[in-house]
């Protein structure tokens, strides 16, 4: 009877071996200047606009899409791979109920956290989502920084079969008793001789990746790779162009390619936020210790997923970065009969801030080949950044000019700055001294005593 159920749900097989989650309470081609970058698209355009903000995570993308939409009469689309979790709120930097009531949100609490979320069921909700916003008369306006997500949304997605019900339920029988006795190499070994030689750099513990590699060997016969992806394609059109300008533009220069609206869906108008690297930094690891505070901040989400069976790194959801880190330090009290030291409590916290920081670099890495993003300076004012992005929807001109003043520099090339970064090092403003954590210690030995027995 389970697998029958199963086969209708999209492959999400292993929510049925765990129980019903109830969240937790919520506490809270260009023309190139040297100091402008002008792109120009064709002025007989009558594509519909969608606008897209992306940035490093604390870069404060969120709160530049909440005023915008105020702007603009528009609605938000999350585009977060944390957010569409029930309960996730605090690690996901989730939008206050307030802040969803004054403006529409969109795929936020989709998901219990035992359920997986891929791409292409984004790419699908998305655009959906999208029509639906323009349908109404307003203005979309997608917000996140899931790189995969936003490069499919905007490119995408192949055309990769649909797995059958059958199918589904064959490829999740074949990993089902792997998958039960955590043999992740044996999972994708089968994966591997399957057809799937790729199979083996999958992040580990990905169980749902890898049940969507089997299905599509069974449906077609073909490994993943096999087929073409939209990106590619237009990577290779603008490689030339790209080439061309890497040799006379320094790279300080937002260098955003053209991509001809016509080859689009929309005309989507892209912008990605950053702060200086140090600024950025700071900020993360300020972010991080202001989700520790309170009684219901990460620590207690993590809980709660731990209290649900879950185990981290287990699933889409415990991979999120925060919750990762926070659960396997709850483990690891657990496992000292309830009880943390001011030094586990310092080492979590220290893992976190890194992970988080490490994450953002990668944000920014992704987004520097993203040839249809235009950096933008979130260390300047709110008011003129919203100025310029305003303005830059209702342009009608077909040339979008960023201002020197508002550019964000992709690389880094100030020596002075690459030595700052090397010798970076975390500075606490809540949790410095041993005593500034005994609150959280008494929390966890309190919660441990509650947890007895439980994992």
């Amino acid at each position: 009877m389970i697998m029958s159920e199963v086969c209708g749900l999209r492959s999400r097989c292993l929510r049925f071996f765990l129980p019903s989650p109830i969240p937790p309470p919520r506490h809270r081609s260009c023309r190139l200047f040297a100091t402008t970058t002008t792109c120009s698209f064709p002025v007989a355009s009558k594509k519909e606009k969608v606008i897209v903000i992306s940035g490093p995570t604390g870069a404060g993308k969120s709160r530049l899409a909440l005023e915008l939409a105020k702007r603009l009469n528009g609605e938000i689309i999350s585009a977060d791979s944390v957010q569409v979790y029930r309960g996730l709120d605090v690690g996901s930097a989730k939008p206050l109920p307030s802040e969803r009531k004054e403006v529409p949100h969109h795929l936020i609490d989709i998901l219990d956290p035992s359920e997986d979320y891929s791409v292409g069921q984004f790419f699908e909700d998305a655009r959906q989502t999208t029509r639906d916003i323009l349908n109404s008369g307003r203005i979309p306006i997608v917000a996140g920084g899931t790189g995969l997500y936003l490069r499919w949304f905007v490119y995408g997605k192949p055309d990769v079969p649909k797995a059958s019900p059958d199918i589904a339920c064959e490829a999740y029988a074949e990993l089902a008793e792997l998958q039960k006795n955590n043999d992740w190499d044996g999972a994708v070994q089968l994966a591997v001789k399957a057809g799937d030689p790729k199979a083996q750099f999958l992040a580990a513990n990905d169980w749902y990746r890898l049940r969507r590699s089997l299905e599509i060997i069974k449906a077609s016969g073909s490994p993943p790779s096999a087929f073409q992806v939209p990106y590619d394609s237009f990577k290779e059109q603008l490689g030339a162009n790209l080439t061309e300008s890497s040799h006379n533009v320094s790279s300080s220069v937002d260098t955003s390619e053209q991509v001809k609206p016509k080859d689009l869906d929309y005309e989507f108008v892209c912008f990605f936020l950053s702060s200086p690297r140090l600024d950025l930094y700071r900020s993360i690891d300020y972010r991080c210790e202001d989700m520790l505070l309170g009684t219901d901040g990460i620590l207690s989400e993590a809980k709660w997923l731990l209290d649900m069976g879950l185990l981290p790194n287990s699933n889409s959801a415990t991979r999120a970065i925060g919750y990762r880190q926070a659960m396997e330090y709850l483990l690891n009290c657990r496992e000292q009969g309830g009880r943390s030291s001011a030094g586990d409590f310092y080492g979590f916290l220290s893992e976190f801030q890194k992970a988080s920081r490490n994450f953002a670099k990668r944000q920014m890495t992704w987004f520097r080949n993203e040839h249809i993003y235009h950096w933008l300076n979130a260390s300047k004012p709110l008011e003129k950044v919203l100025n310029f992005i305003y303005d830059a929807y209702h342009d009608q001109t077909g040339n979008l000019i960023v201002p020197e003043s508002l550019q964000m520099k992709k690389d880094i090339s100030d020596h002075r700055e690459i030595l700052q970064l090397k010798t970076y090092r975390t500075k606490n403003r809540h949790f410095v001294s041993r005593n500034d954590c005994s609150d959280i210690l008494d929390w966890v030995s309190t919660q441990g005593e509650v947890a007895s027995g439980v994992v």
